[in-house]
């Protein structure tokens, strides 16, 4: 086993108990919190995959931008957000069974799948992934529609965390 597989281990498993720990903690800015481990597990991930940049933008955008915009969001919110009962949702069982049994589906479909026991070939030299990606997200042919959907329900959440916080005084 390389270097580079044990630390991929280790990150996916940290990943996977900080994602574990978004749903299952009761705090919700332990959860904001924990998201941010998370999200910073999936950056490290695609360092080890050489996309730099989509790293760089995991960071900047979900860590950055989005997870603190919740942790705000949680903080202002919380005088309105008073605790009226139990948090935990009765019928927890049924969500736990479905995430296993798209566990167990996926696992079967890809239990033939030829990926997993390929290696990845080299990036060739004059490779330029930055300008690639820009050209994906800006172009009509690429993805510029999910793109500017994406930024519509980023200004919309953004909106709807200032009207929550505003007081009606």
């Amino acid at each position: 086993m390389t270097a580079e597989q044990i630390i991929f281990l280790i990150v996916g498993a940290v990943t996977l108990i900080a994602g574990l720990m978004v749903v299952t903690v009761r705090n919700l800015v332990h959860a904001a919190l924990w998201l941010v481990a998370a999200l910073f597990g999936v950056a490290i991930v695609y360092t080890l995959l050489n996309a730099g940049f989509i790293a760089v933008v995991q960071v900047v955008v979900y860590i950055g931008a989005i997870a603190i915009l919740f942790i705000f969001a949680v903080m202002l919110t919380r005088r309105q957000a008073a605790d009226t009962g139990a948090s935990v949702n009765k019928n927890w069982w049924a969500g736990a069974l479905m995430a296993a049994a798209t566990f167990a589906g996926l696992a079967f479909l890809l239990q033939g799948w030829s990926g997993f026991s390929k290696t990845a070939s080299a990036i060739p030299l004059g490779f330029d992934a930055v300008n690639q990606l820009g050209d994906a997200l800006t172009s009509p042919a690429g993805y510029v529609l999910p793109f500017e959907v994406a930024s519509v329900l980023l200004l919309a959440a953004l909106v709807g965390a200032v009207y929550l916080a505003f007081n009606k005084k």
